[in-house]
């Protein structure tokens, strides 16, 4: 056939070859979601949240109420950010990871203990028991200020990933783009002379008849 690819060529080879395009994209997307569903282990997340309040030592009215004053924001912001240094490098805390992955960060005077892996029931109680131990590092560390528990975690009910939705689409576009490629592919090394429109292109001829093989 002529080696030249239109655009109008590359249509009438997915329309002559649509049945071989639909079914190889469609095992293309079933076995992105298979893998997805059955191979890939299941990830899970979980959070809980503490405060720090960096109190003035000799106002015994803040320590006892607990609040936290606007004038006592930034100083607390910067007492979590310190802090924050010494959980990351806590023995007592990063034992406690059972291989998770943990993240400690914070946003003001907040700070988001983050703990995710393969066991939802582990994750919770990991970050949970980071909390908890969270309060003795504070005052191993820190002269002044208090911490306290914002929002204990609680246990994931669903994995936040593998996405087998997001998979199978990958897996569909992946065998829609390799079918008709290969549908490409097939029809240039192809050199069998076709009727028609292969020798018209071929002897720039018009063709008016077909003269049908009787002998088959």
């Amino acid at each position: 056939m002529p080696t030249n690819i239109t655009i109008q060529r590359i249509l009438v080879i997915v329309l002559q070859r649509i049945k071989f395009i639909i079914l190889l994209t469609l095992v293309c997307m079933l076995s992105f979601f298979l893998y997805s569903k059955f191979f890939i282990t299941p990830m899970y997340s979980t959070s809980a949240m503490l405060y720090v309040q960096n109190y003035n030592a000799k106002s015994q009215s803040n320590q006892e109420n607990g609040k936290i004053f606007s004038s006592d924001i930034s100083g607390s912001a910067s007492l979590a950010e310190a802090y924050i240094v010494f959980l990351n490098n806590s023995d007592s805390i990063t034992s406690l990871f059972n291989d998770c992955d943990v993240s400690i960060t914070n946003d003001s005077f907040f700070i988001t203990v983050t703990v995710s892996g393969s066991d939802p029931q582990t994750c919770a109680n990991v970050a949970n028991q980071i909390c908890e131990t969270a309060g003795d590092v504070f005052a191993d560390r820190f002269a002044y200020g208090q911490i306290g528990i914002v929002r204990s975690a609680q246990v994931p009910i669903a994995p936040y990933e593998p996405n087998n939705l997001k998979n199978a689409l990958i897996g569909l576009v992946i065998g829609l783009v390799a079918s008709v490629l290969i549908s490409i592919l097939l029809e240039l090394i192809d050199l069998t002379v076709k009727p028609d429109d292969d020798l018209q292109e071929m002897y720039d001829i018009p063709i008016f008849a077909e003269i049908p093989d009787f002998g088959n």
